[in-house]
Parts: C-alpha cells; sequence; structure tokens
C-alpha cells in the first residue's frame, strides 16, 4: 500500500499531551459536518489513550498537527475498535487518512494480536480504506455486545434509530477483521470494488428507510405546534433528510 512520505504517523505519547484540545474540537466539528457521529470524547481521554500508547498521530512536514486515531478494547480484549479517526480540514483528500488506519492497525494487531478488529461507518471512502486492510461487512450481532460500547452511541445523533431496529441495525455499516478467520486484503479489496455501486445504493437506502419514521414524527410534532399557535424548530434527524439526494 503507497503512503505518502511527507506525512509523519508515529505512536503517540505524553509529548503530544498539547494537542488533545484540538483533536477533540476537530472530531466534534466533523461529526457535526457529516450528520453522524462518533461518542464524544474529552481531552482527558484523548491524553490517556496517549499516555497508554493506544494511540496514533499525525504530522506535516512543518511539524503541524494533521491527524489522529486510537485504540479501545471492549469485552476484555476480545474485540478491538480503532475510534476517532480524525484528519485536519487542510489535509483531507491526500491520502492520510489511509496512512493513519493503516498505522493504528498495525498497533493494534502488535498489541492485541488475538482480538477481532472492528468498525462501524457511514462512509464509503472508509469502507474502502478497511477492505484494504483486510475487514469485511458483517451483521451487528458479530460486533461486541459489549453495553459501555453501545452507550457511547448515545452522543449520535442516529441513537434513535440503533435503538429502534433493537441494536441489529442502523446508519453504520459494521465491518470486521477476525485473525482468526478472515480474508486476504486483495480479496476483500476486490469484493469492495465489485459491490462499492451496490454498497452507496444500500447506505442511501438506509438512510431514507431509516429515516422515513422519524421524519413522520417530526412532521405531526410540526402540526400540533401549529394548532397550538406556536412554532418549533424541527429536529436534527429532520434537516438531515432534506439533505439526502
Amino acid at each position: 500500500m503507497n503512503q505518502n512520505p511527507s506525512f509523519q504517523v508515529v505512536v503517540a505519547d505524553e509529548s503530544h499531551f498539547p494537542f488533545a484540545e484540538t483533536i477533540c474540537r476537530e472530531m466534534e466539528e466533523s461529526a457535526k459536518a457529516r450528520g453522524t457521529g462518533i461518542a464524544k470524547r474529552s481531552p482527558d481521554y484523548i491524553r490517556e489513550k496517549m499516555r497508554e500508547g493506544k494511540a496514533v498521530i499525525a504530522f506535516s512536514p512543518e511539524g503541524e498537527w494533521a491527524g489522529f486515531c486510537y485504540i479501545e478494547t471492549w469485552s476484555h480484549g476480545e474485540y478491538v475498535a480503532n475510534s476517532g479517526l480524525i484528519v485536519a480540514p487542510k489535509f483531507r483528500k491526500g491520502g492520510l487518512a489511509k496512512m493513519i488506519k493503516k498505522r493504528i492497525f498495525e498497533l493494534s494487531r502488535e498489541k492485541y494480536p488475538e482480538a477481532k478488529l472492528f468498525g462501524l461507518t457511514t462512509g464509503l471512502a472508509v469502507m474502502k480504506i478497511n477492505s484494504e486492510l483486510g475487514y469485511e461487512p458483517v451483521t451487528y450481532s458479530e460486533l461486541t455486545q459489549d453495553e459501555a460500547f453501545w452507550a457511547g452511541c448515545r452522543s449520535c445523533v442516529n441513537y434513535d434509530i440503533l435503538m429502534s431496529k433493537e441494536r441489529k441495525n442502523c446508519m453504520c455499516t459494521a465491518m470486521l477483521y477476525d485473525p482468526q478467520d478472515h480474508y486476504e486484503p486483495e480479496e476483500t479489496i476486490e469484493y469492495f470494488e465489485q459491490n462499492k455501486k451496490g454498497l452507496e445504493r444500500l447506505l442511501h437506502y438506509k438512510q431514507w428507510k431509516f429515516l422515513q419514521p422519524f421524519l413522520k414524527k417530526d412532521k405531526d410534532s410540526e402540526a400540533e405546534a401549529k394548532r397550538e399557535g406556536s412554532r418549533k424548530g424541527r429536529s436534527i434527524l429532520s434537516f438531515l433528510f432534506n439533505l439526502l439526494p
């Protein structure tokens, strides 16, 4: 896998503590822009990941912070998630996300060689990167059932959808790398390339299908508010639905 040599991606440590505030701010802004989101994390939480050596951080040739990602473990280390992937806006669309994902994947395999690596994403670009590492799409039932993990989804705008589906489905696509039973990266990326149009249609369908009940609730609420002579703002879900193609 080709990497851009102009960026430096290293395992984070205590010397990187000053970047924690910036990382959290960019994570939050990115989640708002996407209309979905990772669990909100505090600067102290990010610093702890750095202290434990469970994170990677990227810098530009000039030493400017460029990206970040960290490791989380669930079900007593049986499952590992590479979470909080973020690239600074000015460095996006240049291949840095792929570099960070590759390095955090390698670090996860070094620290937890027997663990199953998984992720949830709404983005086709991240699905492609995961496929290049050997991840494959799976059902939610194959992910960790650790309550602490699912509790982290509460800060996502789509949490009501997740719970309405009894945690069996949501806007995100689940992907898994099982070290004991997995395809080779060449096979998973071939599968992705052959099915990416179908996967993209599936993402759009999930957006349409899962948001329908909540859009109806929004419309009913607006109608009731008008009858009462008050004006209520539409929910974020309604706003997001209107942005869909």
